[in-house]
């Protein structure tokens, strides 16, 4: 039986989920795993978007940014998505890689998410949503 993932993207900094999505994009269509997107406000809304979807797919993928600024909301949000997201994994026992980028700056964000020009000069790609789909894929072949 061909598996079923779902990425779930928060597109509160599109440029940075922009490259996210395509890596997670490339290596689903690589593996010939069949995948939808559904695209969020922000990173909070990912845990409860996966769990109205758990019944439909076999793993997911959390896709976004979080840039730290003066307040500690950064703490708070990304500590209760992080939390949200394993719970969902464990409790469900399906894969959801977290290819959320917490950054303390944008440069960070970027360099982080694979499309830093520099390092794709290099020829130098392996951000966090190719990390993310990697680990599904891997959960999922087991």
């Amino acid at each position: 039986m061909k598996k079923k993932v779902l990425i779930v993207c928060a597109n509160y900094y599109l440029n940075i989920t922009v490259s996210l999505v395509s890596d997670a994009k490339n290596l689903l269509n690589d593996s010939k795993i069949k995948y939808s997107i559904i695209n969020v406000p922000g990173i909070f809304e990912i845990p409860v978007v996966i769990a109205k979807n758990l019944n439909k797919f076999d793993g997911f993928i959390a896709l976004g940014c979080v840039i730290k600024g003066e307040t500690p909301h950064f703490d708070f949000i990304s500590k209760s998505t992080f939390n949200g997201l394993m719970k969902l994994s464990i409790e469900n026992k399906k894969p959801i890689g977290n290819g959320i980028i917490t950054a303390l700056n944008f440069e960070q964000a970027i360099k982080r998410s694979g499309s830093d020009k520099k390092l794709l000069k290099k020829n130098i790609k392996n951000g966090k949503g190719k990390e993310a789909t990697q680990a599904v894929i891997s959960v999922l072949s087991q």
